[in-house]
């Protein structure tokens, strides 16, 4: 492991000649024992440090408000002047004063013979300040990293570096998107004499909570719990936070479980992040239950937690129960609805197509003082555009500026979905243009609704110019963006450009959707490809993708048609004995390829699975398919079950299936069935309701 020990060769000057009789300027410490001792200092110069001294003793207020126009070299030497003659609280005074100063902050000479006057002083406090100062103000101008090599540097000088100065460069690397060097810093600490406390892991896991980085996390955590450092409750929610993020609520609980058992005190945003999380997943009740357990803690739910709550209701369609729990908060002494909760309110009557009480709380928002934001105005938007209602949308956005906000892009899409929803793609485009005018660049959502619209109308160029400029802006398409314009291809029977581009994402590491392996898989057994549609079935099962039953009936229908049928009866019984329940089409071409087999009573066999209802309504398609074939033997048979187990029978199919019957001179079946009609032993039904 490479440790900072070494200064890079453009600094070397600065200590190459430090025992010598060389200026102040160029002096970092006295050589070894002997007192520092400056040079004898130009008039100007001992009259400024007279000045200064004396408007130290007036306060430090006033040193602040000096105005003294100094040198580069002059205020180099006053520093050093003032520490050996007036001491260590002057001197610091005076190197505040000269840091705010834009021609001296980032002055590297300035830095280092404070530092190292305070530590000839033996004032190591003040020369660890002077180094945490250093690293704030080469931070601001990109030489972070020069600033740390003189930190290390300065322990050749006498000052051992300090873990405080370390978290500071820590906190300053990790929050200036410079995690690799904050890890570099983090992992040779230890070579460097100094260990990581508390407060150096809580800021690199705080680092990876921001990025996501949820496997960093967790191996610092480990770390933490065996040094038997504690969370904080700050970290707490930000760990809960990143995961529920990312989607791992089960990891997410668990860390809090295990916090409690531990003997956390957890608090009310600790318990709100959580809720907010499952409440995002749709885990409603168990964001309750989480509820119950704060407020047997003695915890008090705030307007944050109720309006998590409020909004993961509207999520799963109970908005009438979110509403209640709004009027809960309306009618509070303690806690009132905020913005926030107004728009999640909005929302959820949205999603309803409830506009009219959408409306009506837009206005009561008013009345109670709440001036709605850009989100709030977006959320309403979308719900007009979705329904159509384009001069609503319009009117909305031009309302929000009365309320000083403004459209952003997002409004705007709602806006452009709407119009492409109803074929009004030059509108759509036209509302696109009046984004870019006002700034506002087209993100990945954007990109994603004008290139399903183009695909529907099977302008593929047009979507491929779009995808292409998607990328070029570098705006990088998502595995949605793949998927629509391989499911366009598929559909076109343009496999090569399909595997084209289901390649190309997964080289960019993006995970297919159990859509996008079975749009492919579609697509191969649209062409003949049946093999290749398995390979692939094969590797989304191996990657912990869950095939449906829409996946399972295209391979079936690939089999199928290729005569492979215990490959597809095979497949079948899999998929029922998964519980997944087969669609009509799927029931229906087993069925019927095994009667073309003269194997009808195996195509009994497998929709005897079916429920019920399922069950009688495949049977009655299939007869009518196969009277209008002129299968009337195996028609018999299926009739004849289903007259057996029901003693009732589609209208529809009895017509197709006498008719059949006189067709192909067998009236003997007709005539009998007609019988058992006639004594009442059964009766019609339509749509799954018996008719007499």
């Amino acid at each position: 492991m490479r440790c900072l020990r070494r200064l890079p060769p453009h600094l070397h000057h600065l200590f190459a000649n430090a025992n010598t009789s060389r200026p102040i300027t160029d002096l970092v410490s006295p050589p070894k024992g002997r007192a520092f001792t400056p040079p004898s200092p130009p008039a100007t110069l001992s009259e400024t440090c007279n000045l200064i001294s004396q408007t130290y003793e007036d306060g430090d207020h006033k040193l602040q408000s000096l105005h003294v126009d100094l040198t580069v070299e002059q205020a180099v030497a006053a520093v050093a002047l003032l520490a050996d003659s007036e001491g260590s609280m002057v001197a610091l005074s005076f190197f505040r004063w000269a840091i705010a100063r834009p021609q001296l902050r980032h002055l590297l000479r300035l830095y280092v013979t404070a530092a190292g006057s305070f530590v000839s002083l033996g004032n190591l406090e003040k020369a660890q300040e002077v180094m945490s100062c250093m690293a704030v103000s080469f931070s601001e101008v990109g030489r972070l990293k020069e600033a740390v090599d003189m930190v290390f540097e300065m322990r050749s000088q006498g000052l051992p570096i300090s873990i405080h100065t370390m978290n500071l460069v820590l906190r300053i690397a990790a929050g200036s998107s410079s995690i690799d060097y904050a890890e570099q810093l983090f992992a040779e600490m230890p070579a460097n004499g100094i260990y990581p406390n508390s407060c150096s892991f809580k800021t690199m896991i705080a680092a990876y909570c921001r990025l996501g980085r949820v496997s960093d996390v967790e191996r610092l955590l480990k770390m933490v719990e065996a040094r038997g450092f504690e969370i904080d409750n700050v970290t707490c929610t930000l760990v809960v936070d990143a995961y529920c993020k990312k989607g791992c609520f089960g990891w997410a609980i668990g860390f809090f479980r295990r916090m409690l058992a531990m003997g956390f005190a957890p608090n009310v945003i600790n318990y709100t992040v959580l809720i907010n999380g499952l409440c995002k997943k749709g885990s409603v009740k168990q964001a309750f239950q989480l509820l119950e357990e704060m407020v047997e803690r003695g915890l008090k739910p705030n307007v944050y937690t109720h309006t998590a709550l409020i909004d993961g209701l509207c999520k799963i369609g109970w908005t009438e129960r979110a509403f209640r729990l709004f009027l809960k908060l309306v009618r509070s002494n303690s806690y009132k609805p905020n913005v926030c909760t107004y728009t999640a309110m909005i929302g959820g009557y949205c999603k309803e197509g409830k506009l009219n009480r959408a409306e009506m709380l837009l206005t009561r928002m008013r009345e109670q003082g709440l001036v709605p934001n850009t989100n709030t105005y977006t959320t309403l938007t979308d719900g007009q555009s979705k329904a159509g209602n384009l001069d609503r949308a319009y009117e909305l956005m031009n309302q929000m500026k009365n309320d000083g906000c403004f459209p952003n892009i997002c409004t705007y899409n709602t806006v452009i979905h709407g119009l492409c929803k109803r074929g009004r793609i030059q509108e759509a485009y036209r509302q696109l243009e009046m984004a870019s005018n006002q700034g506002l660049q087209p993100d990945k959502i954007t990109y994603n609704i004008l290139i399903t619209e183009h695909c529907k109308r099977s302008q593929f160029t047009r979507s491929m110019e779009l995808f292409d400029e998607m990328v070029e802006s570098g705006c990088h398409p998502d595995i949605h963006t793949y998927t629509t314009l391989i499911a366009a291809f598929c559909k076109q029977r343009r496999m090569l450009e399909s595997e084209q581009l289901f390649e190309r994402c997964l080289r960019l590491e993006l995970v297919p959707t159990r859509q996008t392996y079975t749009t492919m898989i579609g697509g191969y057994c649209r062409i003949g490809k049946v093999t290749s549609a398995l390979r692939l079935f094969d590797k989304m099962i191996q990657h912990g993708c869950i095939a449906d039953s829409v996946t399972y009936g295209a391979l079936i229908s690939g089999l199928c048609k290729e005569s492979r049928l215990d490959e597809a009866r095979a497949l079948y019984e899999t998929m029922l004995d998964k519980g997944l329940a087969p669609c009509e089409v799927t029931c229906i071409t087993m069925a019927y390829e095994f009667c073309n087999r003269q194997k009808s009573d195996v195509a009994m066999s497998l929709m005897e699975r079916l429920e019920k209802k399922q069950l009688t309504k495949t049977a009655n398609i299939l007869v009518r398919k196969l009277s209008s074939e002129g299968h009337v033997d195996t028609a018999s048979f299926f009739i004849k079950k289903l007259l057996d187990e029901d003693h009732n029978v589609d209208r529809i199919t009895y017509i197709a299936f006498i008719n059949a019957c006189y067709e192909n001179d067998r009236y003997s079946i007709a005539s009998e069935l007609s019988d058992r009609i006639s004594k009442g032993t059964i009766s019609f039904v339509k749509d799954d309701c018996a008719v007499t």
